[in-house]
């Protein structure tokens, strides 16, 4: 067959999905940030695994504080950007922490950080079933 039109019908942006089911366990945020740095390194995007780790990690958090504590981890990376979804069982919705200036807390600024690092972040609520509520971010690799 001809290489030239071999190379004519092979998309022109991959997409790469991957999913892990988080149990209620307080090793979820280690694990999933771990899955995340090894899809990130597999496809050589290393400039985006301390971004995607720290996100990943304060999402995973959330749900095991706040929530059953099981997830399913939901990434999707192209050349163009990293998608990472966290659902959980929570109906309820995340809250933005935000701390009077010079106050010292243990906890509550897992979103802020997100909001900081990531490109953009967002809820997912449109889905059904038991892990219908998901707490998204993306990053775009510098270009």
């Amino acid at each position: 067959m001809d290489p030239a039109r071999i190379a004519a019908h092979r998309p022109t942006q991959l997409a790469h999905d991957y999913s892990l089911f988080a149990s209620a366990d307080a090793t979820a945020p280690r694990v999933c940030r771990d899955f995340v740095r090894a899809v990130l390194y597999t496809h050589g995007h290393e400039a985006l695994v301390m971004p995607a780790a720290l996100c990943t990690s304060e999402l995973v958090t959330n749900v095991h504080l706040h929530t059953k504590g099981a997830a399913i981890l939901r990434v999707r990376l192209t050349s163009a950007r990293l998608h990472v979804s966290v659902f959980d069982e929570s109906p309820d919705p995340p809250v933005v922490a935000r701390p009077a200036a010079g106050a010292v807390a243990c906890w509550g600024r897992g979103l802020a950080l997100v909001e900081e690092v990531a490109d953009t972040w967002g809820v997912a609520d449109a889905r059904t079933g038991r892990y219908a509520k998901g707490v998204w971010f993306e990053l775009r690799p510098a270009a």
